[in-house]
């Protein structure tokens, strides 16, 4: 695996380390490495609302606001087990 070096600032270095002194993460490194597979995680599931919002704004009109699409988007994404 690549290693890099990264520093934090103090608030931060302290809040990586009460994650590993709570068990649940072997090391700082398996924070780190969480955090950024959520984020990944969360760039996908934007994708696929955005991808379905242009689909339906591409297939005519409706009375629907984009807030309410979104929610039914979600809606139905959670229901599928997709989200």
């Amino acid at each position: 695996m690549p290693r890099q070096s990264i520093t934090f600032t103090e608030p931060n270095d302290e809040w990586l380390k009460a994650q590993v002194d709570s068990k649940e993460y072997g090391s700082k490194s398996d924070v780190i490495n969480d955090l950024i597979r959520q984020a990944r995680s969360r760039k996908s599931e934007l994708e696929v609302i955005r991808e379905a919002l242009i689909k339906g704004e591409n297939s005519g009109i409706s009375e629907l606001t984009p807030k309410e699409i979104a929610a039914r988007v979600v809606e139905r994404k959670r229901k599928n087990g997709e989200l």
